[in-house]
């Protein structure tokens, strides 16, 4: 019997080290791959490994060899899960690897905004210490987390590891209840009074036709106007235009974003035109820690390895 066949099809997306699998099997690995490409390399796959590359019921269908679909990732909307659960194909997905990382990240942007870090940077090229009559410059309005109230919205692992984070620094934080739900969960605060009372908002959800926009122009209406909104998810969650809108408005105090709703952006995001001292954007950059990826990539291997071993893990279809 032939070994099995696995097909990294975009390899650079993880730039940490990928162990090879404990049995025997054929690896196979490209930097990144087309659809078109991809068709054709999974052609006589067993494994395949996807990170961003859409594996679509079309190509799914055409790759009869193929038995498991590794998502170098947690979110697995880029797979046709009906596809393959007709076809007997087991799913894995990676969980909870990142639960330092995107914290730290999530923290390291609301910080920034509530303590204008890009605001007095500005003010300090332009002189205005040094012209300064006192010992210090005051500039926008500084605010302390501690004392103040965080709302964070999806209370999984990372959510909960945020909240760990946020009352060591001495915030009250509170968990939003699911935004269409009509009975309260112990534990959680309505959705819009979690929006009303917090001075700073984190994202923490996956993204779905109930999520989409979840935060909109009524939402962002609902924000104390020096709230600042944070999204290290996904970027669907937050309608772009009516949150650029609030910014040049200061109908909120600030945004941080690690995730936007096409990536890369290639296609002119206004965000990305503007040059405002309450927005903040990172590449999607949130789980990129050199230990972070690495915990990524073994588990990646772990769940090939489960498989092969004829015990899933991880297995979302």
């Amino acid at each position: 019997m032939m070994s099995p066949e696995i097909v990294f099809l975009d390899r650079e997306t993880l730039p940490a080290t990928v162990r090879r699998p404990e049995a025997p099997h054929r690896w196979v690995e490209y930097a990144q791959s087309g659809v078109e490409e991809a068709r054709e390399r999974l052609r006589t796959a067993t494994v395949a490994i996807s990170n961003k590359v859409p594996l679509t019921a079309e190509l799914i269908y055409g790759a009869p060899e193929l038995k498991c679909i590794a998502v170098a990732a947690t979110g697995y909307n880029i797979v046709d899960l009906a596809a393959c659960r007709d076809r007997g194909i087991v799913v894995s997905n990676i969980r909870d690897y990142a639960t330092a990382g995107v914290p730290e990240h999530a923290l390291m942007l609301m910080l920034a905004l509530k303590r204008q870090l890009l605001s007095y940077r500005r003010d300090l090229a332009g002189g205005a210490w040094q012209r300064a009559p006192g010992f210090c410059h005051f500039g926008a309005p500084l605010h302390d987390l501690a004392g103040g109230t965080l709302t964070i919205v999806g209370s999984g692992a990372l959510g909960q590891a945020l909240g760990k984070l946020a009352r060591a620094l001495g915030m009250h934080v509170i968990f939003a209840e699911k935004k269409e739900a009509t009975s309260l969960r112990p534990g959680y605060v309505p959705f819009d009074q979690a929006i009303t009372q917090a001075d700073v908002i984190s994202l923490h959800c996956p993204l779905n036709e109930r999520t989409r926009n979840m935060i909109a122009a009524r939402e962002l209406g609902l924000m104390k106007p020096d709230a600042v909104l944070i999204n290290t998810a996904r970027g669907g969650l937050i309608d772009e235009a009516a949150l650029l809108d609030a910014l040049k408005a200061g109908r909120i105090g600030g945004a941080g974003l690690d995730v936007l709703i096409e990536e890369p952006p290639r296609n002119d995001n206004p965000l990305l035109d503007v040059d405002l001292p309450n927005l903040i954007i990172t590449p999607h950059i949130a789980w990129a820690g050199a230990e972070t990826m690495q915990r990524l990539a073994d588990q990646l291997i772990d769940n090939v390895d489960a498989f092969l071993r004829g015990e899933p893990r991880n297995v979302v279809s």
